[in-house]
C-alpha cells in the first residue's frame, strides 16, 4: 500500500488530519490525492473505502452517490449531519466530481484542509475547479501563500495549475519582507529559485543581499542568479567591495568564480592571483583570465610554487598541468611522493593532463593509503591497463587489501577486456563490497567473447561461465559458451 493509501486509511479509521499529515509537505498531500482515488476504484478489505464505509459519514455520503435525481450530491449536505475534518478530506480527493464539489461547500471552517483546495484548482472537472479556486481567492493571504508556496508551485507545473501560482504571486509581490523571509530558506529549492526570481525582478534585495545568497545558498540555480544580479547592480557604481567580499570567500565554485572574474572591471588583478591555486578548476581558469587581462603571465607563478614543496597548494599542482607543457612533467614527477595526498592526487591528474603518465613510476601508487590518489592513478592508467602485470591486479583484487585499492585493480583488469575481465569479474562475485560485487555481475553479464580470446581458452571461459551460471538463464548461458568456443 501507498503512503497515499495509508494516509486515507488513517483518515478514514477516524485519526486527525494534523496526525495523518503533519506539516505542509506537498508531497504527502498531493499523494493523499491519488492515494484516496486507488482505494475506491480497487475497495477492498485494505483500502480506505471499506473503513469509511461504516462511519456514519462514509455511508451518508454512499448513500447519496446512488441517489438518482437531478439534482445530484450538491442538495445532499444540507440533509447531512457535519462531518468531521478528516472525513472532508477523503471528500475533497473523491474519485466522484460531485463529492468533491460538495466537500467544498464546506471547507471554509477548516483551513486545515487549505492545502487540498489548492490541489483542486487544477481539477479535470471544470465546476470543482471554478469553486476551488473562488474559495481559495477568499481564503489565502500572503502569510498563507508563504506556508504553501512548496505545493503551490508543484501544482503550478500541471495543466491547468496556473491559478493558484498567480495568485499566490500577487500576494507576494505586495507582501513586506518580514512574510517573504522564510521563503528564501525554505528546504525546497524550487522555492527558493522562484524567491529569488521574484526579489531580483522586484529589487527587494541589494547587491550585497544577493551576493550573501549566492555565496550561502547551495542551489546552482540560485547562486548564478544572485551572482549575476549582484554584479550587475554595481557594474556602474564601482561600489564592488561589498559584493566581492561575500562572493570571493564562498564554498561554492561558481559563486567564487563570478567573484574572481569580476575582478577585472574592478581592475585588481593582484586580487584574483591569489585564486590560481584554488582548488576548483573553473576559479583557476577565471583567475588565469583576470590576469592575462592585465598582461601577467601564470605560468611562472605556478612554476615557482611547485618548486617548494614545502608549501605548494594542490590547487598549484594541477594549475601548472593546466597551463603547462611537457617540460613541466618533470617537476610533477618529484611531487608524486609529497606527504600530502592531495599534492600526490593533482601531480597524477597534471601528469595525465600532459600525457605524460609513466605506468612504471605510477603504478606502486596503486596502493597508496590515499582513495583520491588511487582514483586518479587508475584513471591514468586505463588506457595502458595493459602494461599492468595481471599478476599484480589479481593480487589486489582477491586480497584482503583497502576497497579503494580492490575497485582500481578491478577496473583494471575489467578494461583489459577477454579472458582476462572475466576471470576478474568472477572473482570479485565474492567480494566483501556490495558495490564491486554489483559491478562483477554487470561485467560478467555483459561479457562476450571477441577475438583475441584464444580457443586454447575454452576450456577455462566454461568453467568461469558455470561458476557464474545463476546470473544467465540457460539459453544465454549456452550462447555465451558457444561464442566462446565452448562445446557442451
Amino acid at each position: 500500500m501507498g503512503g497515499g493509501e495509508a494516509a486515507a486509511v488513517r483518515l478514514a479509521q477516524g485519526e486527525s488530519l494534523g496526525r495523518v499529515l503533519p506539516g505542509d509537505d506537498p508531497a504527502a498531500w498531493i499523494a493523499l490525492d491519488a492515494g484516496v482515488r486507488q482505494g475506491v476504484w480497487h475497495a477492498d478489505e485494505h483500502t480506505w473505502l471499506a473503513a469509511w464505509a461504516g462511519t456514519e459519514g462514509g455511508r451518508a455520503l454512499v448513500a447519496a452517490l446512488r441517489q438518482d435525481n437531478a439534482r445530484g450530491l450538491t442538495a445532499v449536505p444540507r440533509r447531512m449531519k457535519p462531518l468531521t475534518e478528516s472525513q472532508l478530506a477523503l471528500a475533497l480527493c473523491h474519485w466522484d466530481g460531485r463529492i468533491r464539489q460538495a466537500a467544498l461547500e464546506r471547507v471554509a471552517d477548516h483551513p486545515g484542509l487549505l492545502p487540498l483546495v489548492v490541489v483542486r484548482c487544477s481539477d479535470w472537472a471544470p465546476q470543482v475547479r471554478e469553486d476551488a479556486r473562488r474559495r481559495l481567492a477568499e481564503a489565502l493571504d500572503a502569510k498563507t501563500a508563504v506556508r504553501l508556496m512548496p505545493l503551490v508551485l508543484r501544482v503550478g507545473r500541471r495543466g491547468r495549475g496556473d491559478f493558484a501560482t498567480d495568485l499566490a504571486d500577487r500576494l507576494l509581490r505586495a507582501a513586506s519582507p518580514e512574510i517573504l523571509a522564510p521563503l528564501y530558506t525554505d528546504p525546497d529549492r524550487v522555492v527558493r529559485r522562484y524567491m529569488y526570481r521574484l526579489a531580483v525582478d522586484e529589487g527587494f534585495l541589494s547587491a550585497a543581499e544577493l551576493a550573501r545568497a549566492a555565496a550561502r545558498d547551495t542551489d546552482a540555480v540560485v547562486q548564478s542568479l544572485c551572482a549575476d544580479a549582484a554584479l550587475a547592480a554595481v557594474a556602474d557604481s564601482g561600489a564592488h567591495d561589498d559584493v566581492l567580499e561575500p562572493l570571493l570567500a564562498a564554498r561554492s565554485p561558481r559563486a567564487r568564480a563570478a567573484g574572481v572574474t569580476a575582478l577585472r572591471r574592478a581592475g585588481r588583478p593582484e586580487v584574483a592571483v591569489g585564486f590560481l591555486g584554488d582548488r576548483s578548476g573553473v576559479v583557476r581558469a577565471c583567475a588565469r583570465y583576470v590576469v592575462r587581462q592585465f598582461g601577467v603571465d601564470p605560468l611562472p607563478w605556478y612554476q615557482e610554487r611547485c618548486a617548494d614543496p614545502e608549501g605548494v597548494p594542490p590547487g598549484a599542482v594541477i594549475g601548472l598541468a593546466e597551463c603547462g607543457g611537457r617540460a613541466d612533467a618533470e617537476v610533477l614527477r618529484a611531487l608524486l611522493g609529497h606527504p600530502v595526498a592531495g599534492v600526490r592526487a593533482r601531480a597524477v591528474a597534471g601528469l595525465r593532463i600532459l600525457d605524460a603518465a609513466d605506468v612504471r613510476r605510477l603504478r606502486p601508487l596503486l596502493d597508496d593509503p590515499a582513495p583520491g590518489v588511487v582514483r586518479e592513478v587508475t584513471a591514468a592508467l586505463l588506457p595502458s591497463a595493459g602494461a599492468v602485470p595481471e599478476e599484480e591486479l589479481t593480487e589486489r583484487l582477491g586480497g584482503e587489501g583497502p576497497r579503494h585499492v580492490r575497485v582500481a585493480a578491478f577496473r583494471l583488469l575489467d578494461a583489459r577486456g577477454g579472458v582476462v575481465r572475466l576471470r576478474a569479474a568472477v572473482a570479485a562475485l565474492d567480494d566483501p563490497d556490495d558495490r564491486i560485487r554489483h559491478w562483477a555481475r554487470q561485467s560478467v553479464q555483459g561479457w562476450h567473447a571477441t577475438e583475441d580470446v584464444p580457443r586454447e581458452a575454452a576450456a577455462e571461459v566454461g568453467e568461469l561461465l558455470d561458476r557464474s551460471r545463476h546470473l544467465f538463464s540457460e539459453y544465454v548461458l549456452t550462447r555465451r559458451k558457444w561464442e566462446a568456443g565452448v562445446r557442451s
